[in-house]
């Protein structure tokens, strides 16, 4: 086995460069985890500017709506309203 010996200098030098990467990396990966918790609020608060709400329709009056079938089969059922027009 060969005894192969690296000067002080040398190992010094390497060891200065790896230090910097390693405080490269760490950089980078602090700024990541900055970027992914900026892009979460940031849809979150994009999804929450939508106004949610329920329509009813008022069966007194005459209403009309319409009703989505239940699963996946898409039928919508035309529900009929009290009104004497039948058009």
């Amino acid at each position: 086995m060969e005894d192969n010996k690296v000067p002080y200098i040398v190992y010094e030098g390497t060891i200065a460069r790896f230090e910097r990467t390693v405080r490269r990396l760490i950089i980078v990966l602090a700024v990541t985890i900055l970027l992914l918790f900026a892009s979460n609020a940031l849809w979150i608060y994009e999804w929450n500017q939508y106004d949610y709400s329920d329509v009813t329709v008022d069966s007194q009056d005459g209403g009309n709506a319409n009703y989505m079938g239940v699963g996946a089969s898409g039928v919508i059922n035309n529900g009929e309203g009290k009104s004497k027009d039948k058009d």
